[in-house]
């Protein structure tokens, strides 16, 4: 097999339960486990513990940092170090076993870290970089899933995930073998098993796989950038997991004889493709099902070669996790247009509703709602109406009449955008915001793409998006990140030889508002706790400071108006803790400030922090300054008595790492 592997000696002791989920953490223990990268099957990113609280939050000191191996490649000499090789975003989220870190890399590697060190005990590289820059995000990954066979005594496991490569992998998490047993040599290729052909170029996977009663369950990263109706199918596949055998096929576009191929006209269900899970998943041992968070057909913005309401589009599906059979769906976008993948796990979790006792599934949207429904059944805990749209005057295009709309919660982030919506802190600036709107079209949330342009708010890349939220089952809360980032999607014919659709669409997703500010009113990133047992908002903050050091608002003494940065969110019993990184939404110059090298983009410049938040208030607690850039979400658990939070740092031209902080002795 193709591969390299590098083998420092180092002495481990692995706790013997291995594989604890947070249901069986306690305070007491003197060893956790964070065994799934969002804290459990459920998705809940929620851990019982409280060494760290509001009084000792400020003495939290850097125990160390971890260089990844990628790093090594991408100064090297090597195939990586063309230009569109090299990664931009580190999305890697840790899981913690016995003494042992594991992480994914960008570039495929996987490693185990020592956690009182901070040191790599292994490093394997199957040399996954050497198919090319995979597709859409390229070298992204976020981590691995963990399997311990119960019938097997003794310490160790093994790791099982699907990269960039599409190859599924499993290696033993003692030593970083390849497991022989599994597919060919360690590895099952991922391109072979579908209904169709699939290039490896525009086919691959960046997030975890999940896993539930033995089996293996994998989605895929599917090109956003296709130049013709005929793509390559989003279908959710099952593997053994001791084997890596392909035990099922869940059809997102339903084929011939199955439910719902009639939501797709005119034959376009043999041809259409994405339709896919490219985000995390979650599920449900004891019940027996797998949450899929399905994404947009092909293409995002323009769906006349897909008439119909085109199922599983933008729905959650729950399958039963040995045989793949679909138990119950919910569509949360007919037709799509407007690029409204469902971009988290559904979360799992036990709410309390007017006397009855009701195991929930919690999906969060990029739309700004929060769907709730019955995990067992798919029936919406509260009324979620069907309520007339925009309609489209494209030719060739059919909207959908209507479209869901949950009457409990209320959505998180703002829908839709007109002239109420627009920045206000001078008259001058909203007179200026006035005529940056009206070269637009623009109106309420599903208002349809236009060649003139029209406004999505939120756009494609929020409210919520792959980290999503975390839930404390404790106390029924529900904590959201989100960030407001409008965009302008413009229909247009594309040149006939290089592409076969009637339309597609260029997306302007850094609107300027007026002198650079943001468009609309803040806040511009922000953190939203529900009550579940009510189906209400308990409290909603800021998320960083935002713009207030532009010349335009000097003098205004305006609160914090968040960063327009995407946050990180892990719930413990005493805080709420937040990562979030440089902005998406004021981009400019990415640099520090400094009395020497201030310039006039000073303003834009956003610290990356740590923060923790009081979980009943929203009452920000403390803040801590990191050292580089974050997209990575939160791990804690304890370790040998003392409560760490890892998560990656990097990105953006810096180093990849991983930073672990905990209470000094």
């Amino acid at each position: 097999m193709l591969g390299e592997r590098s083998l420092t000696l180092l002495p481990v002791a692995l706790a013997t339960a291995l594989g604890a989920t947070v249901a069986g953490w306690g305070q007491g223990s003197a060893d956790t486990d964070w065994s799934v990268v969002t804290g459990n099957d459920a998705s809940q990113r929620y851990a019982p513990l409280g060494q760290i609280d509001r009084d000792n939050f400020g003495e939290l000191e850097v125990a160390w940092r971890w260089s990844s191996p990628d790093n090594e490649l991408m100064t090297g000499d090597g195939e990586t170090t063309r230009r569109r090789m090299v990664p931009r975003n580190h999305e890697a989220i840790p899981i913690k076993i016995g003494d042992r870190l594991y992480v994914t890399t960008g570039y495929g590697q996987i490693a185990a870290i020592d956690i009182e060190r901070g040191t790599s005990l292994w490093t394997y590289d199957p040399r996954a970089y050497v198919h090319g820059r995979p597709t859409n995000l390229g070298f992204t990954h976020r981590g691995a899933a963990y399997w311990k066979d119960p019938d097997l005594p003794g310490e160790g496991g093994r790791l099982i995930w699907a990269g960039g490569d599409s190859f599924l992998r499993a290696v033993d998490t003692l030593s970083g073998e390849p497991i022989a047993t599994f597919g060919d040599g360690g590895a099952v290729d991922l391109t072979l098993g579908l209904r169709r052909e699939v290039s490896r170029r525009v086919y691959s996977v960046s997030s975890p796989v999940t896993l539930c009663r033995d089996v293996a369950i994998v989605g895929s990263s599917i090109s956003d950038g296709p130049r013709a109706p005929e793509a390559a199918p989003g279908d959710v596949r099952g593997f053994d997991v001791r084997t890596g055998e392909q035990l099922w096929t869940f059809h997102s576009i339903p084929q011939e004889g199955e439910p719902g191929r009639d939501t797709w006209e005119d034959g376009s269900w043999k041809v259409s493709g994405n339709t896919n899970v490219w985000t995390l998943m979650s599920a449900d041992p004891e019940l027996g099902l797998a949450y899929l968070p399905f994404g947009t057909p092909t293409n995002d913005w323009y769906g006349g070669h897909r008439l119909g309401d085109n199922l599983f589009a933008e729905s959650l599906v729950a399958v039963d996790c040995e045989t793949g059979e679909r138990r119950w769906h919910f569509q949360t976008v007919h037709h799509g247009l407007w690029d409204y993948d469902l971009p988290t796990p559904a979360i799992i979790g036990d709410i309390e509703v007017e006397g009855r006792s009701i195991r929930a599934a919690m999906q969060l949207s990029k739309q700004g709602f929060l769907y709730v429904l019955d995990a067992g059944t798919g029936e919406p805990v509260w009324p979620i109406l069907e309520r007339e749209v925009p309609q489209t005057g494209i030719v060739g295009e059919r909207t959908s009449p209507t479209q869901p709309f949950p009457t409990r919660p209320p959505a998180f982030e703002r829908q839709g955008i007109g002239p109420d919506d627009l920045i206000d802190f001078t008259p001058e600036l909203r007179s200026e915001a006035m005529a940056i709107l009206g070269r637009y079209q623009y109106g309420p949330i599903f208002t349809p793409p236009t060649e003139r342009g029209t406004f999505l708010m939120p756009g494609y890349g929020g409210g919520a998006s792959w980290p999503g939220g975390a839930f404390d089952p404790e106390t029924g809360m529900l904590y959201v990140p989100s960030f407001t980032w409008p965009v302008v999607n413009t229909l247009r014919k594309p040149d006939a030889s290089r592409s076969s659709f009637d339309y597609v669409g260029r997306i302007t997703s850094d609107v300027r508002g007026p002198r650079d500010l943001p468009l609309v009113q803040p806040p511009y990133s922000r953190i939203t706790a529900y009550d579940m047992n009510r189906g209400a908002i308990a409290w909603t903050v800021p998320l960083g400071y935002g713009p207030r050091r532009h010349p335009a608002l000097a003098g205004l003494d305006l609160p914090a108006l968040g960063s327009g940065a995407r946050g990180h969110v892990v719930a413990t019993k005493t805080l709420l803790f937040v990562t979030s990184g440089r902005s998406l939404a004021f981009r400019g110059v990415d640099r520090e400030a400094t009395a020497e090298g201030a310039g006039r983009d000073d303003w834009r410049i956003e610290t990356p922090a740590l923060r923790a938040f009081d979980k009943a208030t929203g009452e920000l607690v403390g803040e801590l300054e990191l050292p580089a850039h974050t997209d990575g979400s939160p791990t804690t658990f304890l370790h040998r008595g003392r409560q760490y939070l890892v998560f990656a740092l990097g990105g953006r031209g810096a180093p990849f790492e991983l930073i672990a902080y905990r209470l000094p002795t």
